[in-house]
């Protein structure tokens, strides 16, 4: 990713703190191993909603957004919501006014079966186990 890209990570949000916490904690932990500009939203309860979450690029100069639903799955939310709420057209595409500037936004797929969340739910039976 070139310094002109930021990632807009989407959580679903809860009454309860710790789920936006961990959207936080997410966020910073991507924004340091990589280096590059991220910042959160959230589809209900938590703010900032998406648009504001779109909105909290201005004064960024970025020219493209990469939309990244902290989801592990498709679901109503990743194939209905989320992309209504963002506008997106069939090519999960979009383009929003920040900055009187046009900037692209790009919808990322869920974080699904992949081998590393594999990895991941077999350490925390590990640790049930451990315990």
């Amino acid at each position: 990713m070139n310094g002109k890209t930021g990632i807009l990570l989407l959580g679903h949000g809860s009454t309860r703190p710790h789920n936006k916490e961990l959207v936080e904690n997410v966020a910073e932990m991507i924004a340091n191993q990589k280096n590059v500009l991220v910042r959160i939203a959230f589809l209900n309860m938590d703010k900032p909603d998406l648009k504001e979450g779109l909105k909290s690029f201005e004064g960024t100069d970025v020219d493209r957004i990469v939309a990244l639903p902290l989801f592990l799955a498709h679901g109503v939310h990743t194939l209905e919501d989320i992309p209504e709420e963002l506008n997106l057209g069939d090519d999960k595409k979009a383009v929003v006014d920040i900055d009187g500037k046009s900037v692209e936004v790009l919808y990322a797929e869920p974080l699904g079966g992949d081998p590393r969340i594999a990895e991941i739910a077999y350490s925390r039976a590990e640790e049930a186990l451990a315990r």
